[in-house]
């Protein structure tokens, strides 16, 4: 099974590997097709099935493609951190999947707001380069107890069960 992640970010690649460690994990650079900052749920996850979709629909047999997007959206008028993934198959079968939230700062607000992308935000607020490559918000905002990775691995790992569970 080839397996094409719509990303070239290595915490999202890092975490279909860990799900999928016996099979061939490949990336590709793919658009979203939404905002480049993602505002609800319902973006978010159109951003990941899109880029799922391209990837599945590669020349080769045998292979499935994964998106995985980060977002924020709204509850109770407070912005939350937000994540979803979709799987394609080849025949067109879309599986998705959501996982952890947790509460951005309220100054977070504006800039997201303004079109600033959330890892630019928080690579100011941490005073770190490159936070959407390595830890994230979530790593960030947990003390590390939950890292990027791990927050997208959980995703991929409802897609995986889905996909198993249903073909």
């Amino acid at each position: 099974m080839n397996i094409i992640i719509g990303s070239t970010n290595p915490t999202k690649i890092k975490a279909v590997q860990e799900v999928f460690p016996l099979h061939t994990v490949t990336s590709k650079n793919v658009p979203s097709n939404v905002s480049s900052q993602p505002f609800s749920d319902e973006e978010t996850r159109k951003g990941a099935i899109n880029r799922a979709l391209q990837c599945s629909n590669s020349n080769s047999e045998d292979t499935i493609g994964i998106g995985l997007e980060g977002g924020v959206m709204y509850v109770d008028n407070q912005l939350y951190l937000c994540n979803w993934g979709a799987l394609v198959t080849q025949d067109g079968e879309v599986y998705t999947a959501s996982g952890a939230r947790i509460i951005l700062p309220q100054e977070f607000t504006e800039p997201l707001k303004k079109g600033v992308e959330l890892g630019d935000v928080m690579d100011r607020y941490a005073k770190k380069e490159g936070v959407r490559k390595k830890e994230g918000a979530i790593g960030i905002f947990t003390g590390e107890f939950i890292s990027r990775q791990e927050m997208f691995a959980h995703v991929v790992k409802l897609l995986r069960g889905q996909w198993e569970y249903w073909t």
